[in-house]
């Protein structure tokens, strides 16, 4: 067991464990921390806490000093040194014309390092644009590639619901999300209504999964034999959340489908969820990050 303290250094960024050195910390407070990438200043998002030993990734490093008025303006100043950074970088990427974009510059709270994020479809041959910013700023320079969705968190906007983006509010990592799930949740699988702004598909096909992987155990599915007050027939469409099938009846097959509530059938042999695979090749995109 062991006393840490959580601090995140991006808004709804990932929380890294610290040892708070004997203090008391509350949540909001900024503190001045060692990382893997330099000294920073980042937000206690979660107050001294105890958490078992396999829950922490040994060794734990210590707080440095809770952050002065003195530190809160140099970070201050850095965000200013960032957004000069950006239009310096966008100009080096223009003349070098390379085949990138760049979404955003962060400066260590040392000044030690510049971090210059970019997307790019493929592998980018960077190293003269390398030189050139270290030529400028005279200090280390990374460049980072990264995935859609990082873009969209880092940029944030609207979602189709009008809704800020979830990845920019609250979700502090990407959950894993597959065709499967819109299949499942009996979405269309029409790229455009199953994907976010970033073009992959909506993290929030994530919330309900567990609810309707729950009631797929307990529904027979499109395509299940089951035998109804009225006969043996054939499901031909469902709703989970209502819970009610459209059956076609075996007996009398070219007449309309009757309704009935999943309780009052019973299944004989059940269906299964398939993606074809023409649907897969065009979608397969949206599974990436």
């Amino acid at each position: 067991m062991a006393n840490v303290i959580g601090v995140r250094f991006r808004e709804v960024g990932k929380i890294y464990y610290f040892d708070p050195d004997g203090k008391t910390l509350e949540k909001g407070e900024h503190v001045i921390v060692e990382t893997s990438r330099g000294v920073e200043c980042g937000e206690v998002a979660m107050a001294n806490r105890v958490i078992a030993d396999d829950g922490i990734s040994y060794p734990l490093k210590k707080l440095i000093r809770k952050a002065t008025k003195e530190d809160m303006a140099k970070v201050a100043e850095n965000k200013e040194k960032e957004k000069k950074a950006f239009g310096i970088c966008l100009k080096k990427i223009q003349e070098h014309k390379l085949n990138m974009k760049l979404v955003n510059v962060e400066y260590t709270f040392d000044n030690n390092k510049i971090l210059f994020y970019f997307t790019a479809d493929g592998r980018v041959d960077f190293r003269e644009l390398v030189k050139d910013l270290a030529y400028v700023f005279r200090t280390r320079i990374e460049l980072r590639q990264i995935g859609v969705r990082d873009e969209a968190k880092m940029l944030g906007g609207l979602g189709i619901c009008g809704r800020p983006f979830c990845c920019k509010s609250f979700l502090g990592d990407f959950q894993p999300v597959s065709i499967k799930m819109a299949k499942e949740q009996g979405m269309s699988l029409n790229p455009v209504k199953i994907s976010g702004t970033c073009g992959r598909l909506m993290c929030c096909l994530k919330y309900e999964q567990e609810a309707y992987s729950d009631l797929l155990k307990k529904t027979p599915k499109v395509g299940a034999i089951v035998n109804t007050p009225d006969g043996k027939g054939t499901v031909v469409d469902l709703n989970l959340i209502t819970g009610t099938l459209n059956v076609s009846l075996h007996k009398s097959p070219e007449a309309a489908p009757h309704t009935y509530k999943v309780a009052d059938v019973t299944t004989i042999k059940d269906g299964q969820i398939r993606i074809d695979r023409s649907e897969m090749e065009k979608l397969k995109k949206l599974e990436k990050n």
